[in-house]
């Protein structure tokens, strides 16, 4: 778009495709041994090795922390970062700048040439609209999905479309837009604001499911990280919603393979566990969970320990909800070992890591986590093996994320999170695939689940989209939070 050339170099026979004469050509392939964009993906039997493009389209303080930083400590989501440049610039054309900047098409190559073979792209609900007062930058982002959508055609990658934001504040933190209190199925506009998101995900989903569009993006990720396991609002009420929005899709989309997109929803804080059982009968339902080590307590060991910590965290969960509920995956994972890092926990928060966070005791300095140029060749080979036993333990995943931009210091300050970065620098596995047996190789427990045993009704097959137990889920909920 912006007349610039490069080189695309993928060694993994992935080719890409693109046809004036027929702009939808589905030929591309991201890679050999990934089906091109034409062929059905089969869940359940082939693998996602996937990575997301968070702080492009919804803004985060850590992912672009020089947008951030020249208003610190003000600025500490996108609602009040939006407000402060809009002040200085009597407009948001910093933000668009950022949009047609931090992500190009030279990206999504790399991302093939990687041995890649997915992208998530986090979106929010202002990509379509917003109301008054409030100060975001409206429909303009789904511009740049738009392009997005040709470059993965074009390189043969998949979207996994996920739903980031939404009115209200689904978890009160700054990725959901608005950091601070949840008026998402909670307080008195609680309801509301969750009626305002269905109607945003029927429009996505009518989008989406459109024969020029469904095979480049056939999975939707209808909320991100809804605060329910936290006490927030109860159970049923995101079960009620998610129930809604199931309904919503496939009446947009249809039932069956090849109809409207994979819905997959966040296990919401009550782990892979508290799901099996939920909609059973469900046509091509999946359940996802963020898998981090690091908002917690801190890990207090070498990072050379750290390649058997996925296999020992997430094989035996992640094989369990696999033949207990269905599709399972990780819409995100990373690198990181600590909490270090540039405002990685939030603006103006400090770090478990160095004891100066949620009163946890200092474990370390933050500093030559930061400073990668530091790490020696032990580090680099650890969290590569960190790498590896996560793809293999949590079978299809997405990195959060591929890149992490510079500070004003002209770094990046962050660099667990950034996939590109792992790539330039040495610690990013270099054949994903090289994943297959990891945690066995390891010593370590594995995810014994076996590709292509799902049952025909959860990948779209005989029996999808019967669901005896869905008018249990009536909408409005009957019970929210905060009332």
């Amino acid at each position: 778009d912006d007349g610039s050339t490069f080189q695309y170099n993928n060694s993994f026979g992935g080719y890409w495709v693109y046809d004036p004469a027929n702009p939808l050509n589905e030929s591309a392939r991201a890679q050999a041994n990934s089906p091109p964009i034409s062929q059905l993906w089969k869940w359940g039997d082939d693998q996602i090795f996937g990575v997301n493009l968070g702080g492009w389209l919804t803004l985060e303080p850590f992912i672009s922390p020089a947008l951030y930083q020249p208003f610190e400590p003000d600025a500490v989501d996108e609602w009040t970062l939006s407000e402060h440049i809009q002040t200085r610039d009597g407009n948001l054309n910093a933000i668009e700048d950022h949009y047609k900047t931090f992500i190009t098409e030279e990206d999504f190559a790399m991302i093939a040439a990687a041995g890649l073979n997915w992208v998530r792209i986090p979106l929010p609900y202002w990509a379509i609209e917003t109301y008054p007062g409030e100060p975001f930058l409206a429909r303009t982002s789904w511009t740049y999905f738009l392009k997005a959508i040709g470059w993965a055609r074009k390189y043969g990658l998949r979207i996994n479309l996920d739903l980031h934001a939404v009115p209200g504040s689904q978890n009160g933190w700054n990725h959901s837009g608005k950091s601070g209190s949840i008026n998402f199925l909670n307080g008195v506009m609680g309801v509301a604001n969750a009626q305002r998101t269905l109607d945003y995900i029927r429009i996505l989903a009518e989008f989406i499911s459109q024969e020029e569009y469904r095979n480049v993006v056939p999975f939707f990720g209808i909320i991100n990280e809804p605060g329910t396991g936290m006490n927030n609002f109860p159970k049923s009420s995101i079960q009620a919603f998610y129930a809604e929005a199931y309904r919503i899709i496939r009446n947009a989309g249809g039932v069956g393979t090849g109809h409207g997109p994979v819905i997959s929803i966040h296990e919401a804080y009550f782990g892979l566990g508290g799901w099996p059982g939920f909609l059973t009968g469900a046509d091509r339902l999946a359940l996802d969970q963020h898998t981090y080590l690091v908002f917690q307590d801190q890990i207090q060991q070498p990072v050379t320990a750290f390649p058997t910590v996925p296999c020992e965290s997430w094989s035996a969960n992640t094989e369990a909800s696999l033949n207990a509920f269905g599709l399972t995956g990780a819409g995100e994972w990373s690198f990181a070992i600590n909490d270090c890092g540039l405002y990685v926990n939030a603006v103006g928060m400090g770090t478990r890591y160095e004891g100066t966070m949620d009163g946890k005791p200092r474990t370390g300095d933050c500093a030559p986590w930061i400073d990668y140029t530091t790490w020696d060749q032990s580090t680099k080979d650890s969290l590569r093996g960190l790498g590896l036993s996560s793809m293999d333990s949590l079978r299809d995943s997405f990195f959060w994320t591929w890149r992490i931009g510079e500070s004003t210091r002209g770094r990046v300050e962050a660099p667990f999170w950034s996939y590109k970065l792992a790539i330039q620098e040495g610690w990013a596995p270099a054949n994903p695939r090289d994943s297959a047996g990891q945690c066995a190789k390891l010593g370590s427990t594995v995810n014994g689940y076996v590709p292509g045993s799902l049952q025909s009704w959860q990948v779209g097959g005989a029996g999808a989209g019967t669901v005896p137990s869905l008018d249990s889920y009536p909408w409005p909920p009957t019970e929210i939070g905060g009332v």
